[in-house]
This record gives C-alpha cells, structure tokens and sequence, in this order.
C-alpha cells in the first residue's frame, strides 16, 4: 500500500483510496481473533491490551493527528472509569448504556477543558494537561466519599451484556467485549482522520499559523478532536472499569498518561494502528518482564524504547512503512 500525497486536484479520491481497508487491517483483525482459541490463558491480558490500546487511540488522534502535546489524557481516562463505576454502584450496572454514559461525560469534561487546550501552544501546552492531569487526580484522591480514594470505588458489579453474555471468570466475555469496542473506535477514527476534517487535523498539526489563510477555523477544529479523543478515552476508561469491576486512582495517574505516550512512540504516531501495535508490545513486555524482575522491568522498558527511536524515529509501523517503500 502506497502513501500518496493528495494534490489540489483530486484530494476526494485521495481521501477515498486511504478509506479502503487494506489487507494488512483483515488480517490484523483476523488474528485478534486467535486468542480466543489459541491463548485462552492470556484472555484476561488480551482484553486489557484492547482497553489500552483503545485508550492509545483516543491519545493519537490529538497527538498524532492534531499536534496536541499532552501529557495529562489520563485525566478523561479515569472520569470515564468513575462515571462508569458510580452508576453501576447506583444500582445501573448495564454496561452498553454505561459506556455510553461514560463517553458522554467524558466528552464534556473535555469540550470544556479545550478551551483553555486551543489557546496554548507547545510547553505551555505540555504544562496545562500535566496540571489537569495531576488536579483531577487530587480532587479524586480528597473525595473519598464518593470515589473510595486510595483504596478505590468498591462495590462495582456489571450487568450480562445484553442481558446474555455473562463476564466470566477466564476472561472469554470481557476481551469480545473490549475487541469489540476497540474495533469500533478504529472504525470511528478511521473515519475521522480519512475525512477533510482529517486533512484540516494534519494542516493545523503541520503549521497553525497558515490555517486561517485558506479558511480554516482551526481553533474550532481542534475543540472538536480534542472532545472526540477525550469521549473515546473515557469509554476505554469504563471499558477498564466494567470488565475488572474496580475502579482505582491508577486510572488517573500520570504514570498511564506517561505509558500510552510510550506506546504512540512504539508504534508510531499519526497511523492510528501504531497506537495499537505500541499497546500490544507494550503491555506483552511488561507482562513478561514484570515477571522475570519485578522491582526494575521499567529498565528493559526504557531500553527499547530507546532503541526503537534511534533505529526508527517514526515508530515501528514507520519504519516497516519506509523499509516497504511507502512515502509519509
């Protein structure tokens, strides 16, 4: 599959052509398939794999696509795992309408935030979303009443989907689950970054300044992704709490802001499946490694991460991309 540059005369077929599914995406979610039957010990890893890339997805698209630095995207994450985790508690543990819930408040926490968000630009930018981070964490922490503060939101139980899919012990409900939405956020994003909203995303990201030039509201543009992004971190944050049945202050932490930035550099930013593929590795390796030493697995983590961006500074998927002659 070749990357094409649109040109002035054609940019629809362009946006059509980078629409169709390649075979490298069949067959991606063909074998997302394979831990059903081949991996069965390793469903519960798998399912929190589909969560954290779903979450690595909802970052790229500010990150990869839009150019907005953030380091503080845990923040959506968490209120969607809390939001889903209280109504359960109230007593509505049905988890397709909770999801929902989740996103939507999610979506809103961040069409407000983005306010201040578009009126920032690089580490000024850097600092609003780590001091936003690290502020709902510590009215999270301090409510104790309502979020269970360091010992968590106890007390969370989720309904059979569609009232016939009970989440099992093994894990079998809980990855077709997470798969499931996983897929329809690429789908959703897909859609979104292949679209002239995307190529308008990739002006803004390239150079802000020029947009106004050719028409373009970029503040309203940026308002509008960094909502989306944050309502699809908010249903991977409920898709955490639904299929765990917990809800920590973790899910707010900065450590997993920080983490799923690793993961975009992994796997490459701006290409959506390098969200995934620097999920899947990331959360592999320190599985394995947590195992073989607990106390220092962040070393090895750091050692490939350091590798990877001095052999291939786009990112794993970039570099396959550039060793299989596709321009960016």
């Amino acid at each position: 599959m070749t990357v094409e540059t649109p040109t002035l005369a054609d940019p629809h077929d362009w946006l059509e052509r980078k629409g169709r599914w390649s075979a490298f995406e069949i067959a991606f979610w063909v074998a997302s398939l394979l831990p059903f039957f081949l991996f069965q010990t390793y469903l519960p890893l798998a399912s929190q794999i589909a969560v954290t890339a779903l979450f690595a997805v909802s970052v790229d698209l500010v990150l990869g696509y839009a150019g907005i630095i953030t380091l503080g995207h845990a923040m959506f994450f968490g209120l969607g795992a809390y939001a889903a985790g209280l109504i359960s508690k109230a007593g509505w543990g049905e988890p397709l309408t909770g999801l929902i819930f989740a996103a939507a408040f999610a979506g809103l926490v961040g069409y407000v935030a983005s306010f201040i968000i578009v009126r920032v630009q690089h580490l000024a930018l850097i600092m609003i979303t780590l001091g936003l981070g690290f502020l709902t964490y510590e009215l999270a922490n301090s409510m104790s009443w309502l979020t269970g503060g360091t010992d968590g939101l106890q007390g969370v139980e989720t309904w059979p989907i569609l009232g016939v899919f009970r989440f099992d012990l093994w894990g079998y409900t809980a990855y077709g689950y997470a798969l499931a939405a996983l897929f329809l956020g690429l789908v959703l994003s897909r859609r979104i970054v292949h679209s002239s909203f995307g190529l308008s995303l990739r002006g803004i990201r390239e150079n802000v300044r020029r947009m106004p030039a050719v028409g373009s509201d970029y503040r309203g543009h940026l308002q509008k992704i960094y909502t989306i992004s944050a309502a699809v971190a908010g249903c991977a944050g409920a898709l955490l709490t639904q299929t765990t049945d917990t809800v920590s202050l973790d899910t707010l932490s900065f450590q997993r802001s920080a983490d799923v930035v690793v993961m975009l550099i992994l796997g490459g930013t701006g290409r959506l499946y390098g969200a995934v593929i620097g999920a899947i590795i990331f959360m592999v390796a320190r599985d394995q490694l947590a195992d073989m030493n607990p106390q220092y697995w962040y070393f090895w983590i750091g050692l490939l991460l350091m590798v990877v961006v001095l052999v291939m500074p786009k990112g794993i998927l970039g570099g396959l991309a550039r060793l299989a002659g596709e321009r960016d």
